[in-house]
């Protein structure tokens, strides 16, 4: 791999590259990201390989293995080019049929492309509605792309918005560009990228530090995750441009420890630059030099936080620590360090190709650009979104989540991550930005966006994510630890049927000491699951403390299974079902629940047959006295006498 030594030669390989791809040569791109190797990607790709080498084909088919496509419930996921011939849910036994059927035929497999509603077969993949209304311009490229190979990245204009920045543009006029733009932190803080590269640029001391968060401890988020190990050198683009900017001659990059491909991918990308003189001394003979460091997080939660982080890096616990000085300032070892999430860095190399004036006009007045979403829960259509900034809740979850399975109602959405709000379905309408979702009592945070239903009991939402919270608080301060604690504790007793009188108001006085006294982001914002979940479904808080019932019928303190003895048919399928024995029946005899033994599994109410309907849930009323045990049935259903 030769060294490139010039803004010229990079230009000369990107041009190499193309005149060696035929564009009308057909290319299998296969989903490789972590979701579909789930469900078996890897197999795929290898019947693939095998495949074409026993039918003659190799010099005729080019296969890629590419990062996410986002459509993660779908996989595995195979894209035939340049017709974009979308094929889903492909296993390893589809492969010999692709092959004839496809490549060999140019015929279409019906039953592997996408359905909709309406029965008709969508081709192509960005006429699936679950892209077509989206707006992947951070995204995008992981379907073309092979993350083990840095010239995909290279075609694609890889690291010509660096080469431009080293040749034509002065640090100064970069942070100008990047401040027009408006591009504010898009791992939840939402604080604009230029003003805090300015802080660390500004900042007395020689030495300084650009680091990449690729910590991303939000349960159901995987959109940095996802980035990095689909197109790692689109962020290590961005993190060179920022530190040229901010003058930093080293970087780091923390990565979860949970992230095995995306650091094996990382770092042959890092091998990768580093051969091609994009990363290292004297980058593209600009005299500027540049290294690159990758340090494994531990897993705490807490350490996302900046200060946190740094801690870690330095070979410390990963704790957070007082900000009397701003981490921008005095971050790693006491000297000013530039943090940024990956989509923030990634999205760096497309505001320079592209302009500030392009950048911001996506999106709305205080929110510029796109947000990638991990958009799952209660929703047909669950993986990474993403969207221009100002699109409406109720777009992202029917007309690219394709609303709710089993035509349940919609009840509340919950952004941005455990320490986020609980949007209900009045404000549907919301706009998606950092600003819109501020006011409802939510955040963006780094991008989690859980969908719920009509069966979700609310109080048991909160209660989930303070026990969350409760376990990764570092447990430095008093408000953090103890408060989560007591608001958790509170939260157990209600959804046990303890719930007291004083209780809500008691949650909302907590909180606010937690919100207000906490020494980080953490503590502030935990209550945020709690508040809004009060101020939005206080009638089920109320439900809960006074009237000892579930609306949802979650809870399981506050709810009983019942077998209806006139809908009982004595078909033994609950009773087989039962993992605690407490049914109690047998052929012609009507089953009966001992309420003693029951755990509350639902397992009944799981298999009763639909058209019987004897298992009923019950929740804020006794149960009724059951029929003696041994009763018979007197009758079958259709009136027949037994």
């Amino acid at each position: 791999m030769p060294r490139l030594d010039s803004v010229t030669e990079l230009e000369k390989l990107r041009q190499e590259i193309l005149s060696q791809r035929d564009q009308n040569k057909p290319c299998v791109t296969i989903c490789s990201g972590t979701g579909c190797h789930a469900y078996g990607s890897e197999r795929v790709a290898q019947a693939f390989m095998d495949e074409i080498q026993n039918n003659g084909l190799k010099e005729k088919v080019d296969i890629r293995r590419t990062g996410c496509h986002g459509y993660c419930e779908r996989g595995t996921i195979v894209v035939i080019f340049p017709q974009e011939i979308c094929y889903l849910r492909v296993k390893p036994e589809d492969v010999p049929e692709i092959i004839a059927t496809t490549l060999v035929d140019g015929q279409v497999i019906d039953r592997l492309l996408y359905e909709g509603d309406d029965a008709q077969k969508i081709i192509h993949e960005g006429d699936i509605p679950f892209y077509k209304h989206q707006s992947r311009i951070v995204f995008g490229p992981n379907r073309f792309i092979d993350p083990k190979n840095i010239n995909d990245y290279i075609a694609l204009g890889g690291y010509a918005a660096l080469a431009n920045v080293l040749s034509k543009m002065t640090p100064e006029a970069v942070l100008e560009e990047i401040k027009k733009a408006n591009l504010r932190g898009r791992g939840g803080g939402g604080f604009p990228a230029g003003i805090k590269w300015e802080t660390t640029r500004n900042a007395p001391g020689e030495i300084k530090y650009v680091i990449v968060n690729a910590d991303e401890g939000d349960p159901g988020a995987y959109m940095d995750r996802s980035l990095l190990e689909g197109n790692p050198h689109s962020v290590l683009e961005g993190l060179t441009i920022g530190a040229y900017t901010i003058g930093a001659h080293q970087g780091f990059v923390y990565v979860r420890q949970e992230y095995p491909l995306a650091v094996e991918n990382l770092h042959i990308a890092l091998k990768q630059a580093q051969d091609y003189g994009l990363l290292g001394t004297n980058i593209l003979g600009s005299g500027f030099d540049f290294d690159v460091t990758v340090h494994r997080g531990a897993g705490a939660f807490v350490s996302g936080e900046s200060s946190a982080l740094m801690t870690a890096i330095e070979g410390r616990l990963g704790e957070p620590r007082p900000k009397y000085v701003r981490t921008a300032v005095s971050g790693i070892w006491g000297r000013p360090s530039n943090l940024n999430n990956v989509e923030t860095w990634a999205t760096v190399p497309l505001i320079i190709t592209k302009g500030a004036k392009w950048f911001s006009g996506i999106g709305t007045e205080g929110s510029k650009g796109t947000k990638i979403f991990s958009l799952v829960g209660k929703v047909n259509n669950t993986g990474l979104v993403e969207v221009p900034m100002g699109m409406t809740l109720r777009e992202i979850i029917y007309d690219i989540g394709g609303g709710i399975p089993k035509g349940k109602k919609f009840k509340a959405v919950q952004t941005g991550g455990p320490s986020g709000g609980v949007i209900p379905e009045s404000l549907i309408d919301t706009r998606v930005d950092f600003d819109e979702l501020t006011k409802v009592g939510s955040m963006m945070g780094s991008g989690g966006m859980i969908v719920m239903d009509e069966d979700t009991c609310m109080v048991d939402v909160a209660r989930y994510f303070l026990s969350f919270l409760s376990e990764e608080s570092c447990g430095q301060c008093i408000p953090c630890r103890e408060g989560i604690y007591q608001m958790l504790k509170i939260l157990n007793r209600i959804c046990a049927g303890q719930g007291r009188t004083r209780d809500i108001e008691l949650l909302e006085e907590i909180a606010e000491v937690v919100r207000d006294a906490s020494l980080c982001a953490l503590g502030n914002t935990a209550p945020n699951p709690v508040l809004s979940t009060i101020k939005y479904f206080r009638d089920e808080y109320e439900a809960h403390v006074e009237e000892k019932r579930c609306s949802a019928g979650v809870c399981k303190k506050l709810i009983s299974y019942y077998i209806e003895p006139e809908k009982c048919q004595a078909c033994l399928i609950c009773l087989r079902n039962c993992p605690v024995e407490a049914i109690s029946g047998g052929k012609n005899l009507i089953h009966v629940i001992d309420q003693d033994k029951c755990t509350k599994c639902g397992a009944c109410l799981e298999v009763c047959p639909t058209r019987f309907g004897a298992v009923v849930k019950l929740s804020g009323i006794p149960v009724p006295e059951p029929v003696p045990i041994g009763t018979e049935l007197k009758q079958k259903r259709g009136g027949k006498s037994e």
